[in-house]
């Protein structure tokens, strides 16, 4: 296909993805524009100045990094590295975070302090972009939440700050389906300062539903009030979903229905339980999970008497305040009633510490106490360190023969008791020989993992269901196949360029700033 962009070798061009608010598309849209132009032949690479999600990915040398720019890389059809996102912040509360630059921990941040990154980690960030700069041809960098977060402005570097330094043009993108979309491009374009507002170059209407003819008007009002130009609407595709970093696509997850369900949903699809713990990490489990047609997956927050069929504890960045919430909410209570009713309960990285019998914490990794009190349904005991565990492993699930991968990202070593038995068999790069991962308790109904990512295998999903299937009675479902990533990340690309201006974007590249 021809395109006007030419492969440069010295320095790369740029384009920057800024939007008005968190979760307004960006991550997907860097995705669809980073895969459209390798596709034309370029050496795209992504690049996020500074993440905050606790949905993250392990690099192949063992670093960690947010897992929208893994998945972007693989729409670069790349390998992750740290210098797409130098600079990760999990938050562990709304008032402290780990920091982690360069991909290895560098030690808690606190919310009264947040411009020590910009003082101290902003040249980390700045030869990270420089590597890929002299590496690759074109650069796309995301932005986060809003640039017209004025009171966040003079430690930003991740904005207009990183816009500057890379000298990228900007595409502010809005979010329709919320509402408030012309207000939100008028409002953040005005709260610009001047010399902010000159790397606009165009804004984008996503997630529209409807006849597109609908939005002129506005937007016609929107050029005239901000000079510049609209390079698309793209309509609402809830079909093209690609792992997310944003805690608000979990906020967006069902809720546990009050009332229960009827009989009638009750026998057409499996019911399980996510507790929707503080600090949630690595949801993105899930999602696969989630796209079985025999299953009805809600969150929970507090105990009220639904009929689960399993209860998934998920991972999370602070394991002690999670177990707190789920004692006070009564999900302990809720955990033991779905087992006594013939359930399943399933404990991810921290959730897998939480069904343990005690969480000790002698540094303080965590927690300012040093021991703390497990649900007591799993034989293990987990003891927080300071280094984190960062791996990739592949494996086996020794009881179906179904081959199982992913990676691991946690703080805590958690040791078997007697009444334990490992669950599954993994190993990294560095392993000779595999080793024995997780637990499952005698009655082969509670287990734990620190393995993410186990639920994008079709076949070990399936074996998981139709063991719950087994217990309600019912036949087992063949495993499907799933839309691997690669066709995901190509129906992308070309949604994107059937609605966007793929050819005033590729002018804006070439001119720049």
């Amino acid at each position: 296909m021809a395109h006007s962009l030419k492969p440069i070798f010295m320095a790369a061009k740029t384009l920057m993805i800024q939007g008005t608010a968190s979760h307004v598309g960006k991550s997907v849209l860097v995705t669809g524009l980073c895969r459209l132009f390798v596709r034309r032949g370029l050496r795209v690479a992504p690049f996020k100045a500074q993440n905050m999600s606790n949905n993250s990915f392990v690099t192949p040398d063992g670093r960690e990094i947010g897992r929208a720019q893994a998945v972007q890389a693989t729409a670069c059809r790349l390998a992750p590295r740290t210098d797409f996102n130098p600079v990760l912040i999990k938050p562990e509360s709304d008032c402290r975070a780990q920091l982690v630059v360069d991909g290895q921990v560098a030690g808690s941040l606190a919310a009264s302090d947040f411009g020590r990154i910009r003082r101290e980690h902003f040249e980390s960030v700045r030869q990270a972009f420089g590597r890929l700069a002299s590496e690759f041809d074109l650069v796309i960098l995301e932005g986060a939440g809003s640039p017209a977060e004025i009171n966040l402005r003079d430690q930003d570097i991740v904005n207009m700050r990183m816009a500057r330094e890379a000298a990228a043009p900007v595409l502010l993108i809005g979010d329709i389906d919320r509402g408030g979309a012309f207000a939100s491009l008028v409002g953040t374009a005005s709260l610009l300062e001047p010399d902010e507002r000159r790397y606009l170059k165009g804004f984008l209407i996503n997630k529209f539903r409807g006849d597109p003819d609908l939005m002129r008007p506005g937007i016609r009002t929107v050029v005239s009030l901000t000079t510049i130009p609209c390079l698309g609407i793209i309509p609402y595709a809830n079909e093209l979903r690609v792992p997310q970093e944003d805690s608000v696509a979990w906020e967006e997850w069902p809720e546990q229905n009050r009332e229960g369900l009827g009989q009638e949903a009750r026998d057409e699809k499996l019911l399980i339980g996510v507790a929707d713990l503080p600090a949630i990490s690595n949801f993105t489990d899930l999602e696969a999970l989630a796209s079985e047609p025999d299953l009805r997956l809600v969150k929970v927050r507090q105990e009220n008497g639904q009929p689960f069929d399993a209860l998934i504890i998920p991972g999370t960045k602070n394991t002690p305040e999670a177990l707190r919430f789920i004692k006070n909410r009564g999900i302990d209570r809720m955990v033991r009633r779905v087992l006594g009713d013939g359930g399943a309960v399933l404990g991810i990285c921290g959730g897998y510490q939480i069904l343990g019998t005690r969480i000790l914490d002698p540094h303080h990794v965590e927690s300012a106490e040093r021991e703390l009190v497990g649900l007591c349904l799993l034989d293990v005991e987990t003891s927080f360190e300071r280094a984190k565990v960062t791996i990739e492993v592949t494996g086996v699930d020794p009881a179906s023969g179904c081959p199982i991968g992913g990676y691991e990202v946690h703080m805590g070593r958690t040791t078997l008791g007697r009444q334990a038995r490992p669950w599954l068999q993994v190993r990294s790069a560095d392993d000779i020989t595999p080793r024995s991962e997780g637990a499952v308790s005698v009655d082969g109904r509670v287990y734990g993992t620190y393995v993410h990512g186990l639920f994008d295998f079709p076949e070990f999903r399936r074996v998981v269901l139709n063991r719950l299937r087994a217990a309600r009675g019912w036949p087992p479902i063949e495993a499907r196949r799933d839309r691997a990533l690669e066709e995901t990340l190509d129906h992308l690309a070309d949604f994107v360029a059937a609605h966007v201006d793929v050819g005033a974007i590729e002018a804006i590249i070439e001119r720049g700033v």
